[in-house]
């Protein structure tokens, strides 16, 4: 596994990649950040460093307004117009899957159709604000219109798990927050948390967009 980094135009400024590649990938995962941190949190890191080694490239976007050192997250119409951008650097022959966390996975559920993706990862999907279930982002999550998986917290107080509809594609996990820190209560580990979202990953990736890939091909 080969790690690159890349800089990039976007309409809203430089936006930086970080490429960690597969030597035979059977998909590539771009991923996006939250609104109030980087690629550097636990999750985005944890996918980048174990996915490749499973034959899945994984390529982190961090924002303009993040490299661009500010501190608050701009309008989603510009996170949205950086991952557009980032995707068409790409040149990848393996299935995309766009993705994200939080604000990033609100992102890349309102871009993953007119990128053509074959699939969306929402990593802590906020489906309300704290305490407003009836501000309600199900429409965005449900726009994506491609195999979509939700790995949630079962704690996430921007929609727990059971907040979803019930055909959603989901992954809980146990004791977790927003940030999936894990309750000292569960008896799971940080570690442990990072392998749920680690596996749960790979295994709709192999399932839904590596075995469409195949299946098409036959």
């Amino acid at each position: 596994m080969k790690q690159e980094e890349r800089r990039i135009d976007t309409p809203h400024g430089e936006a930086r990649l970080v490429l960690d590649r597969s030597r035979s990938p059977v998909a590539t995962l771009l991923l996006s950040h939250g609104a109030g941190n980087g690629i550097d949190t636990r999750d985005l890191e944890a996918l980048a460093r174990e996915l490749p080694r499973n034959n899945v490239t994984v390529i982190r976007l961090e924002q303009p307004w993040r490299v661009a050192g500010r501190r608050v997250a701009t309008p989603p119409a510009t996170l949205d117009a950086a991952l557009v951008a980032a995707a068409d650097q790409l040149r990848t022959r393996s299935p995309l899957v766009v993705g994200g966390r939080s604000a990033g996975a609100r992102s890349a559920a309102r871009c993953a159709a007119r990128l053509g993706a074959s699939g969306c990862l929402a990593l802590a999907f906020p489906l309300h604000p704290p305490g407003k279930p009836e501000s309600s982002r199900l429409h965005e999550l449900r726009a994506a219109r491609v195999p979509t998986l939700v790995v949630q917290g079962e704690r996430d107080t921007f929609g727990r798990p059971d907040e979803f509809p019930t055909e959603t594609d989901l992954a809980v996990v146990p004791g977790a927050d927003h940030g999936f820190k894990v309750a000292a209560s569960t008896g799971l580990s940080e570690d442990e948390a990072m392998e749920i979202i680690v596996e749960s990953t790979l295994e709709w990736i192999v399932r839904e967009v590596a075995g469409a890939g195949s299946r098409a091909g036959e």
